[in-house]
């Protein structure tokens, strides 16, 4: 009997699908989502619209997604693969060729109900194919440089198009997504310790090119170095958004001024108050109670995720999902660590809280994943 065979024979049907669905996981992402209605109510004022509203309808469209994927066995899931990687470059493509301008950036293609932004789908979907190639090679090759080279190459090929947008937030979270899933994979330290000094030499050579013709960033990405390394040095400029940010964090204390009751955000002191810093409202409303809480959401999702993949004797399925809580807890630090200061400001939207309707379908989406190799798992 063949392993597709074996699988068709042992995948549970009807009911049981629910049963077996990972209750807790799900209970805990509508939680999430839950804290993001309310704080994009209390920044519109007190009203669902602009933001609230659509966001309750892209979560419940999410949600009847994620149910969807998982329904489907997940062997389809990796069968499948490298079909959604192509759909995912080829949607990069057409964002250079005819992509949506916002903010300085070329990142989305207008679908006229919604504007989709495909970089959040490669996320995903890089994700998914490297899981499926480990799954495929020999454990034996894991590590032979030939077989290394092949999914470095895929990750590099959608980061260079990411570049170009510019979004080098997201050409970074697709870097770290993919390295975890090798490194859990199994490939060898040296490799990763060779990419962490390239990535020394690198920063040493943004520094080194500042000013010339042939500098590695963008004006805009360097002024972003130079306002985390000196917010003070232009507050009322380039340093408006994090040195408001903190105010904001600091005037929450414990236990935070109340719900609807934020004066940065209130008063629109709080850039961006809606999407990459909605974190900054929701400290400044509920203090550092409220901001623990919503990370300690987080981490449980995490804990519940990491303890499925263990459990999962299917290597697709426990890598695939190792990548999606890996993604998930990038998401996440890097934009707590965005709007207190310890990072660079670089435009990633909290997980399930921020506003975007393309952040919030291809989360419950990849949750659907983990939710499909959680149900389909052989027990």
């Amino acid at each position: 009997m063949s392993y597709l065979e074996y699988q068709i024979q042992h995948t549970p049907t009807g009911l049981r699908k629910i049963l077996y669905l990972n209750w807790p996981v799900i209970v805990l992402l509508s939680t999430i989502c839950g804290v993001g209605f309310l704080m994009l109510y209390s920044v519109a004022g007190g009203s669902f619209t602009p933001w609230a509203e659509p966001q309750m309808k892209r979560f419940a469209l999410g949600m009847v997604a994620m149910f969807f994927v998982a329904m489907v066995p997940v062997w389809f899931w990796r069968n499948m693969a490298a079909v959604a990687y192509l759909i995912s470059l080829l949607l990069l493509i057409a964002v250079e060729l005819f992509g949506e301008v916002g903010m300085g950036a070329q990142r989305w293609i207008n679908l006229g109900f919604m504007r989709l932004q495909p970089s959040e789908l490669m996320k995903i979907t890089l994700v998914l194919l490297i899981a499926a190639y480990y799954d495929w090679l020999d454990i034996r090759k894991t590590s032979h440089p030939v077989w290394v080279l092949v999914p470095v190459i895929l990750v590099l090929i959608p980061v260079a198009l990411v570049l170009r947008q510019p979004d080098l937030g997201t050409a970074i979270l697709l870097i770290t997504g993919s390295g975890i899933v090798m490194f859990a994979a199994g490939v060898s330290l040296w490799y990763f310790a060779g990419v962490i000094g390239s990535a020394i030499g690198i920063i040493t050579a943004v520094f080194k090119t500042r000013g010339t013709e042939w500098q590695f960033l963008k004006d805009y990405q360097y002024r972003r170095i130079d306002t985390f390394l000196d917010p003070s040095r232009d507050p009322l400029g380039d340093g408006y958004h994090i040195t408001q940010s903190k105010i904001a964090l600091g005037s929450g204390g414990w236990t935070g001024r109340g719900y609807m009751q934020g004066t940065q955000s209130r008063l629109n002191f709080l850039p961006e108050k809606h999407t990459d810093f909605i974190f900054t409202t929701l400290a400044e409303e509920f203090g550092f109670v409220g901001g623990i809480t919503l990370l300690g959401l987080y981490f449980l999702v995490l804990m519940f995720c990491l303890t499925s993949a263990l459990q999962n004797k299917d290597r697709f399925a426990s890598l695939m999902t190792i990548g999606v809580a890996a993604t998930f807890f990038l998401f996440f630090a890097v934009n707590m660590s965005m709007v207190m200061g310890i990072a660079p400001v670089v435009g990633v939207p909290l997980p399930l809280v921020s506003y975007g309707g393309s952040a919030m379908l291809v989360i419950l989406v990849a949750f659907g994943f983990v939710q499909s190799a959680h149900v389909h798992r052989p027990r």
